[in-house]
């Protein structure tokens, strides 16, 4: 919570669940990854929250744009962003997306088959190419291993396809997986891919890049290593597995750039019990996974919940949203601790929310509004 954020706060009362993010949290963020690998390029993965003032910001700061659909790639454009400063980085697009993107003047797209670097090959002749290989996520509290990427053994086979379509094989990319703890888990995927330079290389194919993905977390109910730690990791594991001959490299963060900028204001709805030997208490918000807080999924993020009665005594709850859907329960399997003495009718808010929240928020399931959100 900045004092920025609760000034808003305090100055403009509403009713109904609200993101709040701060500007200022993001400018910091976005110098301390420039400051932490000065050597690679800044890609804000543009899914984690398009608000143009975001965006605009970040352009004007010089971050380059992870873009995954033909509007995120509108979007960085009418940020100020040029061209040659968008990754088209879903490996899954259609080839009128990519025909269209290419005349938007993108030159850089990402692969994980044979099948995309054809559609590329016809849609963007002599475009720059990366492949995603697959990576195990372990260490991260929201894992990405097994919907893109190939096996890291077909990605030479890949990139030699692309360029003997005349494409640029430039590189390689890998995602170690969102909300990634552990800065020392680059460095596998590192060995892997200079594996792949050289296989490559020994085929006459000369990678110049690395992408190195998201991952870099924001703090949530746990503390994380600072950017700077992850920084040192990373350079040491390239250093390692790559000598004096380090690729251009590039990172893709979201979640680290923009979650601890946000705050979600949100309101108790009810507060039940199951049975009346029931211990465990149902606390409803006015929020839930389809008013934006789809993370929540299998628990696997857990915000914090601050509340007026935190210095009482507290209880575990079941925390669950508004809607007439089953599915709908935030925390069960891990109940949630909160104030025994919090109350219908209270304000809560939800820390950590400023990445993965306005863009998961439906347009109005079971006739809710989105989410609405203030930037800063």
């Amino acid at each position: 919570m900045t004092d920025r954020i609760k000034d808003f706060l305090a100055r403009n009362r509403e009713d109904g669940p609200r993101l709040v993010v701060d500007l200022d949290v993001v400018r910091e963020n976005y110098l301390g990854f420039a400051s932490a690998l000065p050597d690679a390029r800044v890609f804000y993965a543009v899914k984690a929250n398009p608000a143009p003032e975001i965006l605009d910001l970040l352009a004007r700061l010089g971050s380059c744009f992870d873009t995954a659909s033909l509007a995120e790639i509108e979007q960085a454009l009418a940020a100020g962003a040029t061209p040659e400063r968008i990754s088209f980085g879903n490996t899954i697009k259609k080839e009128k997306d990519i025909a269209r993107a290419y005349a938007l003047g993108v030159r850089l797209f990402a692969v994980d088959c044979e099948a995309e670097v054809e559609k590329i090959a016809r849609a963007a002749p002599g475009s720059k190419v990366f492949c995603r290989i697959l990576c195990d996520g372990a260490g991260a509290e929201w894992p990405l291993s097994r919907k893109f990427g190939c096996a890291p053994e077909m990605a030479a086979g890949v990139l030699e396809r692309a360029h003997r379509l005349g494409l640029v094989a430039h590189g390689l990319s890998f995602h170690v997986g969102s909300q990634q703890r552990n800065p020392r888990t680059w460095d596998s995927a590192l060995k892997t891919s200079a594996a792949i330079f050289r296989d490559l290389a020994e085929r006459g194919v000369q990678l110049a890049m690395i992408n190195l993905g998201g991952g870099f977390p924001a703090r949530y109910l746990k503390d994380v290593p600072s950017i700077k730690t992850y920084g040192q990791a990373i350079f040491r594991a390239l250093r390692r597995h790559f000598g004096n001959q380090i690729p251009e490299t590039i990172i893709e963060p979201g979640r680290g750039m923009v979650g601890n900028a946000g705050i979600i204001e949100a309101e108790v709805v009810l507060i039940s019990k199951k049975s009346d030997q029931d211990k465990q208490r149902w606390v409803y918000l006015d929020i839930g996974r389809f008013n934006g807080l789809a993370e929540t999924q299998d628990e696997m993020i857990r915000y914090p919940i601050r509340t007026a009665y935190d210095n009482g005594a507290l209880a575990p709850c079941v925390v669950a949203g508004p809607s007439c859907d089953s599915v709908d329960i935030l925390y069960e399997k891990e109940p949630y601790l909160l104030p025994i003495s919090l109350e219908i009718g209270a304000k809560v808010l939800i820390e950590g929310a400023g990445a993965y929240t306005t863009t998961y928020s439906s347009v109005a399931f079971n006739g809710f509004p989105p989410l609405k959100a203030y930037v800063i």
